[in-house]
């Protein structure tokens, strides 16, 4: 077998061989070793960052962000923005739930709103998508969460679109020039490792709390996608396509708007169901800064240990979250439709014509029966009591088996390696990681890995993020255990894998929020709870992941090993695995990535690491001690993502792979 595939033979024969870079990582990490194992004679200065070491960067953040707000006055010009934004929440508001504020428009009737959705689904993509669009606002108006929906879809109508088009517009000066494409690389990777609630602080000190608040927050955070995918699209652009654009005599203006923009039209609505996602994920979690609406819901309900309720509210948030993510993506590979020029006008807005029609019905129907209006509290369904019966069942079927999980992972497993974390003095883990980043990129790298925690030595809570470090890291591993057999499996046959993908593929599109739901009704708040949760959370991408790269595997590699009399367990160990570990790695670091926001949103029910001080800075409005955290968790991320791709892309080099 070692000579079935000659790339992965002599990529496998250097590997034999260490290298200086090899060798010198191999140093520091013996190094860090040694220091470990003899903690106790360090210093104290070498076992914990000393005082002088920690630099006070939330004082220099809130002094900054003081003297932007009060002494520049900017904080004039967000109210002015969130004034506007107010204005536009009142009208959408309106429309779609009533809020009795000016502008008083509205509300549409719940089933006009509802064959609305069908019929845009039956455009995008036949009827499937019609019954799932029409479906999700007739599950949400009878089970009497329609007020609850509305001022959740209500913002995410404002937010989305200027996201959209900032996401747009700085994309596109990205791709015109260079210099700002270097500018924003930095800020967006930043801003795409910031979890959560990192945003909510800064929006809170200028803009306060409420409904403009969970919208301005959105925007900020559904805006850096935007920007990757219209880049992405722009400058995949083919040269040709532009020079032909040159031969008609298009000015720039021209060839931006009829020439590049719907070159690149895929990517772009690619980027707007990035946004849209984004938006549902934030407007969810809004609900900490008084974001009425699901979200809120949603947290009441759990604080109260209602599951039934809680499953209801879930199942909603599920549904908006699905629809949402089939009609964009259906938006992004729909083909614009062209008609005969003898074709008539009735031809050509056939759809239109039945939509007007609809919607006339509905609108007679409500005023005639005002069930069809409105769906009162006191006329809606509930299943909120027979979850409540089936939750209690399970818990007390499965209880011996949980209660006997959770104290044995919190006793011989999560505590002790907790302590272990905690124990380690600073300068070990910032060697450990020197050496690591020193064998896979060499002195770059390892100056990148140093740089990255030793930022999160001087910001004061080190032992904090080694908190969160112990927890994402056993949440990766264990996503690892159940996502790479599960993928391997998958991926044997298409239909397995189709049949995963999508599972997958619908599990990504799930707010955070919801993962919480199974794992406290199972372990209660506490650790272990939040562990599953990252676990369950984790485990999509390192599946997802696994299936892409192992069904990449080209043909004549899987060729060559049949003609050389491999056996199926050959092939996997030999061939698939090594050739698609790079892709494998790039599930390992979405996993990492996925933890990392996950912990920081489990410390709501109980954690004692970065989320939790992150969630007392929002409450406390304290920006700099929230930014200071909220990078910290960056870093990690950083860290992980530089060290993943760097070994990937020379992994992939050496398997001659493109």
């Amino acid at each position: 077998m070692t000579a079935i595939v000659t790339g992965v033979g002599a990529e496998g024969n250097i590997r034999a061989e260490p290298d200086a870079r090899i060798r010198i990582g191999r140093w520091i990490i013996l190094l860090a070793v040694l220091l470990a194992v003899g903690r106790f004679a360090l210093p104290p200065s070498l076992v914990r960052p000393p005082e002088w070491l920690v630099w006070p960067f939330a004082d220099w953040i809130n002094f900054s962000f003081n003297f932007v707000k009060d002494d520049l006055g900017f904080i004039h010009v967000t109210r002015a923005f969130a004034a506007s934004v107010e204005w536009l929440l009142d009208v959408t508001a309106n429309l779609l739930y009533g809020r009795n504020r000016w502008p008083r428009i509205g509300p549409i009737p719940w089933t006009t709103i509802a064959v609305t959705a069908a019929v845009v689904g039956y455009v995008l993509n036949g009827w499937r998508l019609a019954l799932l669009s029409g479906g999700t606002f007739v599950w949400i108006a009878v089970m009497g969460q329609w007020r609850w929906s509305m001022e959740t879809l209500s913002v995410i109508i404002v937010a989305a679109p200027f996201s959209v088009c900032l996401g747009l517009v700085l994309g596109t000066a990205a791709a015109r020039r260079p210099w700002v494409e270097r500018l924003l690389n930095p800020i967006l990777n930043i801003a795409q490792s910031l979890p959560h609630f990192a945003y909510m602080i800064p929006v809170v000190v200028f803009i306060g709390v409420g409904p403009k608040a969970g919208a301005i927050v959105t925007i900020v955070f559904a805006t850096p996608p935007m920007i990757r995918m219209t880049l992405l699209g722009l400058r995949k652009v083919p040269s040709e396509i532009i020079e032909n654009g040159h031969m008609c005599g298009a000015t720039r203006w021209q060839l931006l708007r009829f020439v590049r923009i719907p070159t690149a039209r895929t990517e772009i609505l690619v980027g707007v169901n990035q946004v849209i996602m984004q938006c549902l994920a934030m407007v969810v979690l809004a609900s900490f800064i008084g974001m009425p609406g699901l979200g809120q819901k949603l947290l009441q309900l759990l604080q109260a240990l209602k599951i039934g309720r809680s499953v209801e509210i879930g199942i909603s948030i599920v549904l908006i979250a699905v629809w949402l993510d089939r009609c964009t993506k259906a938006w992004a590979q729909r083909q614009p439709v062209h008609f005969h020029r003898d074709s008539t006008w009735l031809d050509r807005h056939r759809i239109l014509v039945v939509w007007v029609g609809l919607v006339l019905l509905t609108l007679a129907v409500a005023q005639i029966w005002p069930i069809a209006d409105v769906v009162k509290r006191s006329q809606a369904l509930t299943i909120s009591k027979p979850l409540d019966g089936a939750v209690d069942w399970v818990i007390v079927m499965i209880d011996p088996a949980t209660q006997w999980l959770r104290g044995f992972l919190i006793r011989y497993v999560l505590i002790p390696m907790r302590d272990a974390y905690l124990w380690l003095p600073y300068v070990s883990v910032l060697l450990l990681l020197a050496g690591i980043g020193h064998m896979i990129g060499g002195m770059r790298s390892a100056l990148v890995c140093a740089a990255f925690f030793g930022l999160i030595a001087a910001s004061g809570w080190w032992d904090r993020a080694m908190i969160t470090t112990y927890m994402v890291s056993f949440s990766v591993v264990l996503a690892g255990v159940f996502g790479l057999p599960l993928g391997i499996w998958a991926a044997g046959s298409k239909r397995r894998s189709d049949i995963v993908l999508l599972v997958c593929d619908t599990a990504q599109t799930f707010p955070s929020f919801i993962y919480l739901i199974p794992v406290v009704m199972l372990f209660g708040v506490n650790d272990v709870a939040a562990i599953g949760a990252v676990v369950t959370f984790g485990t999509v991408p390192m599946t997802r992941y696994t299936i892409e790269g192992l069904r990449s595997v080209p043909e004549s590699m899987l060729e060559a090993a049949d003609m050389s009399g491999a056996s199926r367990f050959q092939k996997l160990l030999n061939v698939r695995l090594p050739v698609a570990f790079p892709t494998i790695m790039v599930g390992v670091n979405q996993t990492v990535m996925f933890s990392l926001f996950m912990v920081i949103i489990a410390a709501f029910i109980g954690t004692q690491d970065l989320g939790q001080e992150m969630q007392r800075a929002l409450s406390s409005t304290d920006v700099g001690k929230g930014l200071v955290l909220g990078l910290c968790v960056a870093f990690m991320g950083l860290m992980v993502d530089h060290l993943i791709i760097r070994w990937s892309s020379e992994r992939k080099a050496a398997l001659g792979i493109d």
